[in-house]
């Protein structure tokens, strides 16, 4: 499915009704350059999963952990040089927690995301504009 958003807004609400169609265990894996609306997306998705909490990038804590239901654990991979370093932070046990994964900056780790991760690719066309792909819906 690929949709086009106009606003950080819709994009955010683009997250927020993916997020309701996903279940614990659940991983989600973004992809875009810097500036694409990931983490927009991410508040968007905390949202539909219950988070109250504001929701900001983990660029340098690598992964922050919302309560929600199920619980979100957001992660960053974009100071990760690969997989190795994520297993090293502990992913098999956030996967193991029955919470959403969901990881900007995918392609770092891309060998360590299962296969049934559902993919998002978000493209910039514009200030305002985006094109968003998502792969693997449940």
């Amino acid at each position: 499915m690929t949709v086009e958003t106009h606003s950080e807004a819709e994009t955010e609400a683009l997250g927020e009704r993916l997020a309701k169609c996903l279940r614990a265990g659940s991983v989600c894996a973004l992809y875009g350059e810097l500036g694409a609306g990931k983490t927009a997306f991410v508040r968007g998705m905390a949202r539909g999963l219950g988070v109250e909490e504001s929701v900001t990038s983990p660029t340098f804590t690598i992964v922050n952990e919302y309560p929600g239901d199920p619980p979100l654990f957001h992660f960053d991979m974009y100071r990760l040089k690969n997989a190795e370093e994520l297993y090293g932070i502990g992913w098999e046990d956030y996967l193991d927690r029955e919470g959403v994964c969901v990881t900007e900056w995918s392609e770092n780790v891309e060998e360590a995301l299962p296969e049934d991760a559902v993919r998002v690719r978000i493209r910039r066309l514009s200030d305002t504009d985006r094109r968003i792909a998502i792969e693997g819906m449940l």
